[in-house]
């Protein structure tokens, strides 16, 4: 399993759609999950408004059709959607997110040390392949481990 952790140097609401939108271009589902039901509202919201020619499908966990749902948006680790991949969009690890094929860890500056601590906790895990990335000066994103 591959863990993705992305240090966020612009807001989460502009890198989170394109993760999503790579996972189900390439036929996957997306469980994004956060504890604040305020970030998992903007959130929906962003994913509805990201790019003026599309829109990312995606729902609530709780709500009508979270099953058919792509992109699901939950505030518990729990795929009702069918999703292998997840994303911890609130700077928290959770454990449970070994147990999908991916995870996407973003976290800012605010919890730097939280996501250091799980980047070394995941380094003795067998099966785990950690990759850590950067924001340049340029907003691309580069592997920096």
């Amino acid at each position: 399993m591959q863990v993705d952790f992305y240090h966020l140097a612009a807001p989460l609401d502009r890198v989170l759609p394109r993760i999503a939108e790579r996972v189900v271009d390439g036929g996957g589902r997306l469980l994004v999950v956060a504890g604040d039901d305020a970030l998992l509202a903007r959130l929906d919201e962003r994913l509805w408004s990201y790019a003026p020619e599309s829109f990312l499908p995606h729902g609530r966990a709780g709500a009508d059709g979270e099953a058919d749902q792509p992109v699901l948006l939950s505030a518990r680790p729990e795929p009702a959607n069918g999703a292998r991949a997840i994303a911890l969009a609130d700077g928290v690890w959770r454990e449970e997110a070994l147990g999908f094929d991916r995870a996407f860890h973003f976290f800012d500056e605010s919890n730097v040390a939280a996501a250091r601590a799980a980047w070394k906790g995941l380094a003795s895990r067998d099966g785990v392949e950690r990759r850590y990335w950067k924001q340049d000066e340029a907003g691309r994103w580069t592997q920096a481990a």
